[in-house]
């Protein structure tokens, strides 16, 4: 029995080391906007990335799953928050966190609706963002 556990164990370790969580929270079903300057977000490992779907109806979508956005960022952010304050103790609510906000629109979202899910991450102390774009056309 204790061989057959060993294995086990080591299977799922092995699972947990190789899954990369970033690439399971970006939604492929949207369609991007196609810009031909589009270059990859780059912070040189020095910051995090907050990725945000939002779909044509305005939704922000996290795993396959509409989240309401007010409560999904203020939750980011309040985690960010406290992984912050290990390294800058004197980070206060509503200082400018160390993320940069990576947001993943479909090209048909109409701008009201992406504009308040940057307005609700503003309110929660992000300042940095990336808006995400094709280079060329699929």
């Amino acid at each position: 029995m204790t061989p057959i556990l060993d294995m086990v164990f080591q299977l799922i370790t092995f699972f947990m080391l190789v899954m990369n969580f970033k690439s399971a929270s970006m939604d492929l079903t949207l369609r991007l906007p196609v810009v031909g300057s589009a270059r990859p977000v780059e912070t040189g490992g020095q910051e995090q990335l907050l990725i945000l779907n939002v779909n044509a109806k305005g939704e922000l979508i996290v795993y396959n799953t509409p989240r309401d956005i007010d409560s999904y960022i203020a939750a980011e952010a309040e985690a960010i928050l406290m992984v912050a304050r290990r390294e800058h103790p004197e980070l206060q609510f509503g200082d400018e966190l160390p993320t940069t906000v990576v947001v993943r629109a479909d090209r048909s979202t109409p701008f009201s609706l992406l504009n308040r899910v940057i307005k609700a991450a503003q309110d929660r102390g992000f300042r940095k963002f990336s808006l995400m774009a094709m280079n060329k056309k699929d």
